[in-house]
């Protein structure tokens, strides 16, 4: 793969009906107008995003779109993964109906997966589905998150367990925007980045190895590893829309990382989605290991890039008490990826390997989770 990637990159994910296209560049914000008229035909729009990214950006979308037509009301929301809620989606919905957004409106999701899960759903929901675009403002949204059209809320007994699938129909992932997150968040999102090497791919995560630093930094190695990641997305999409099969692959680290969520009431002062998908991949490839499916090599490789981009890679590394593994186990038995009652793991025969384990017994899944608390 090329060292000396492009400046901006289109990639086409191609549904049929509902194909659509995500833009990768700088400067995408402030031709967002542009961009949606062109592929849409409604002259309304309802901008949902949070009080992070709002003051930002909000105003520079709204004059983007006034500049092309568009009529705009926007609803902020507070931040954080607690906004997936019934009681947000609700305040989302009534916005949108209130607004009289219609069929060819758009529902514009302006800000990270928190707020592109809650307004595609509720796009999705509204008048049973109305134009819906997402204008991720994330690293972690732009290569994931944004891209695929799982869509939902969290709910009492686990993470993203009401939702619906639902497409957008424009992603813009302008790489500029991520010059104002946190050292954390970007870290953060890179976690995701890292998996599309170590799912199939391992000439990325090699390219990725030699390159991080140029990623963070910016520019054109930013741009090269955010269209990378959505094309491994899409290709694994449109082969697999709805997770029948090899869609479930995206989950590397996410059985685990979910759990580590929900066991810290995501709390994001102590772990956020990609340090618990971080954490959830070397376990994974550990565990891989202790089924005899890997060289225990590849998850100590996987430990020492994860950890050298400055992400945790273990249990021990979040703040405060986590719960013995028998309530862990309680989350994993809650999955979306279990079947039948029997527990389902994204494991790996090594670097870029990554498989569907159907039918994991819990008693070892249990047992590891007790040996890892203890380190």
């Amino acid at each position: 793969m090329s060292e000396q990637p492009s400046a901006e990159r289109l990639v086409h994910v191609p549904l049929g009906e509902r194909a659509y296209d995500i833009l990768i560049g700088d400067g995408l914000l402030a031709r967002a107008g542009g961009e949606i008229s062109s592929r849409i035909k409604g002259r309304k729009a309802a901008i949902i995003t949070d009080e992070n990214v709002g003051p930002l950006y909000l105003e520079a979308l709204m004059d983007s779109l006034e500049v092309d037509g568009i009529e705009a009301v926007s609803l902020t929301l507070p931040a954080g993964e607690k906004t997936k809620s019934f009681d947000h989606l609700t305040k989302v919905c009534d916005v949108l109906l209130e607004a009289r957004i219609e069929r060819n409106d758009t529902v514009i999701a302006l800000g990270g997966g928190v707020i592109g899960d809650l307004a595609g759903f509720a796009a999705g929901i509204v008048r049973r589905g109305v134009r819906f675009v997402q204008i991720p403002t994330s690293l972690l949204s732009q290569v994931d998150s944004s891209v695929g059209g799982k869509t939902g809320i969290n709910a009492r007994q686990g993470k993203n367990l009401v939702g619906i699938f639902n497409q957008p129909d424009l992603v813009l992932a302008d790489t500029g925007v991520l010059n104002t997150l946190s050292e954390r968040e970007f870290r953060a999102g890179y976690a995701e980045v890292a998996k599309y090497g170590l799912i199939d791919k391992p000439e990325f995560f090699d390219w990725l190895e030699r390159n991080w630093r140029e990623v963070f930094a910016g520019g054109a190695a930013r741009t090269e590893a955010i269209a990378l990641s959505c094309q491994a997305k899409a290709d694994v999409v449109v082969a697999d829309e709805r997770e029948n099969g090899r869609r479930a692959l995206l989950n590397l680290g996410h059985t685990f990382g979910h759990a580590l969520e929900a066991a810290t009431q995501y709390d994001s002062s102590r772990l956020v989605h990609g340090e618990g998908v971080s954490i959830g991949m070397v376990l994974a490839h550990e565990f891989s290991a202790r089924l005899n499916l890997a060289s225990p090599d590849d998850a100590k490789r996987v430990e020492k890039h994860l950890k050298e981009v400055g992400l945790p890679t273990r249990m021990s590394e979040i703040p405060g008490e986590l719960p013995p593994a028998e309530v862990l186990m309680q989350a994993i038995a809650q999955d979306k990826k279990v079947k039948g009652g029997r527990l389902t793991f994204i494991l790996t025969h090594g670097i870029g390997q990554s498989f569907v384990a159907d039918d994991v017994p819990s008693s070892e899944v249990l047992s590891f989770l007790d040996e890892k608390l203890a380190q």
